[in-house]
């Protein structure tokens, strides 16, 4: 698959997702077969105005290539600016947040109100297309209506203004997260343009990823929450469209998993910002285990690297003892 000029390994994409998916949670997943990382959304205005804490959102390793950087802003000149930013900063791709219906986001005319603002968009949309030469992708929903008019008239838009790729995640602004997604609208925008159409919405296994593929016609699919604490669903994907299936991911290597997370965020955050995050996110990992719950309650008291990891050996010991072992290390 290829998005403008970027060739993509395979066709599965991370979903950019508000304070989850920095760089080592990119470099998790690619680790773990995805296609296209992409960064949370990043705002225009914290680029241009040289925020230390957003111009850190555009780190980037080799390892994780491609990536792609998602902006929010209303402005054209403030967003072609950010764009020529990121693109300096090693950006492979430039995404656009077109969904985004946040009450703080939306209150400055950025997210979603693009998709109902479409003078305003287009404008948007040429500027940043005019400030940079790598591929721009946008990202959007069904729109401010269940028709799914808005999403096709933007897609079109985007189309005319030379965007390469569109990522359709088709619930209304309304809707949030709440809801079915209707995978229909995925389909209908897939026959309106003929640049790359990527789906994302209600993709839980693996398996569902297959199904939007077959049942919309789209090119790729985005999985967000799907990845937190299973970065293997997109190998897991793969697999499936060739034919695998893949078995389920083995403790063992669940646990693996944690610990490489943990020294990522600790060489990337430091030592104490880190434990500080992982207080909440190295419980991604153990949904469904054995005495989960007292886990998550161990690791909100954990202040140093040494203490995560006598927490997270500790309790796969317990776990090793109360399942099968060759579930283990499966």
């Amino acid at each position: 698959m290829k998005i403008g000029s970027v060739a993509i390994e395979n066709n599965t994409v991370l979903a950019p997702v508000a304070g989850i998916t920095n760089l080592p949670f990119r470099l998790m997943v690619k680790r773990a077969g995805c296609g296209l990382v992409c960064s949370e959304m990043i705002s225009a205005n914290g680029i241009i105005f040289g925020s230390k804490k957003t111009l850190q959102m555009l780190d980037t390793f080799p390892e994780e290539k491609p990536v792609s950087f998602q902006i929010f802003g209303s402005e054209p000149s403030i967003m072609a600016d950010a764009a020529i930013i990121v693109e300096s900063r090693g950006a492979d791709i430039i995404d656009i947040n077109f969904g985004c219906s946040v009450k703080k986001i939306v209150k400055t005319g950025a997210g979603v109100v693009l998709m109902k603002e479409k003078k305003r968009a287009e404008d948007v949309l040429k500027a940043v297309r005019n400030a940079v030469k790598i591929p721009l992708t946008i990202k959007i929903r069904t729109g401010w209506e269940k028709s799914g008019e808005d999403a096709l008239t933007i897609a079109e838009i985007a189309e005319g203004c030379g965007v390469d790729a569109v990522a359709v995640h088709p619930r209304t602004a309304g809707q949030g997260f709440r809801g079915t997604a209707d995978w229909s609208v995925i389909s209908r925008v897939k026959d309106r343009v003929s640049i790359p159409v990527i789906g994302n919405g209600d993709i839980v296994e693996a398996e569902d990823a297959v199904e939007m593929l077959n049942q919309t016609g789209c090119d790729a699919v985005m999985i967000g929450r799907a990845a937190i604490g299973n970065p293997w669903i997109f190998s897991q994907v793969t697999s499936l469209l060739s034919g695998k299936h893949l078995p389920p991911v083995g403790i063992a290597r669940r646990f693996c998993a944690m610990k490489e997370y943990l020294q990522e965020n600790v060489k990337y955050f430091g030592e104490k910002q880190a434990c500080y995050m992982m207080r909440s996110r190295l419980g991604w990992f153990v949904k469904g285990l054995p005495s989960s719950a007292n886990f998550r309650e161990s690791i909100k008291h954990i202040m140093s690297e040494n203490q995560a990891k006598e927490v997270i050996d500790s309790y796969f010991d317990f776990v090793s003892n109360k399942m099968d072992h060759a579930f283990i290390y499966a």
